[in-house]
């Protein structure tokens, strides 16, 4: 038996945190009942599930690849999440056509968080074109060119960041990069009061690279 979770809709860190998290690795079902949450990371699912209260069963499937990694997930009912999550911008199928998020200021860095955690990647490197330079970069990703968009003004209206738009040289994915000096900006806000609601193998790779960074000004 589906249990059906009793949902609070009023913004706070652990619901911004999971919207940002269902916005890029969820699913809302046609059927307008339906919401699935899926991740490699299975501390994931269990984080976005704490964060809405969802005592569903967390279970594992295949992607459709042969031989593709097993992934957890879980599914849960209940129409007036659903009815909220249309009303601030998610739509079943919203992979391509995903736009502007409606979030107050007050939470976007936990909802940033979310949405790195889920789909964003941190990368670090030494730059061999210069003696001890340290290199490293903040990204986010979507399939959605306009929801990459909407994120870039978002950032730029609430720190001034500029960010650099790429599509990359496979099919229809899009990323939002912020270089260094701009992502330690981003990195700052992104882990303010974020204890518990993170994911903590990013956050080990992240404040490694920044404690590298550190020691070579």
């Amino acid at each position: 038996m589906q249990l059906r979770p009793k949902i609070k809709t009023e913004w706070s860190r652990k619901l911004a945190y999971a919207v940002g998290l269902i916005t890029t690795d969820g699913n809302l079902s046609k059927d307008q009942r339906h919401m699935t949450f899926v991740s490699k990371d299975l501390v994931l699912v269990k984080t976005f599930s704490r964060c809405l209260g969802i005592n569903n069963k967390i279970s594992l499937k295949r992607g459709g690849f042969t031989n593709s990694q097993l992934s957890s997930f879980v599914q849960f009912t209940n129409v007036k999440f659903y009815n909220f999550l249309l009303s601030i911008g998610l739509m079943p199928a919203k992979s391509k056509i995903l736009k502007q998020i409606i979030i107050p200021n007050k939470y976007f860095f936990h909802f940033l968080r979310g949405h790195f955690d889920g789909d964003g990647t941190f990368y670090s490197y030494w730059d061999k074109r210069w003696k001890s330079s340290f290199m490293f970069y903040l990204s986010f990703a979507s399939a959605s060119k306009e929801h990459l968009v909407w994120l870039r003004h978002k950032i730029n209206e609430l720190l001034g960041l500029k960010g650099e738009l790429k599509k990359l040289p496979y099919a229809g994915v899009y990323k939002l990069n912020y270089a260094k000096k701009e992502g330690a900006v981003i990195i700052k806000k992104l882990y303010f009061k974020s204890s518990g609601l993170r994911l903590e193998r990013k956050y080990k790779k992240v404040y490694t690279a920044l404690a590298i960074d550190k020691k070579n000004p």
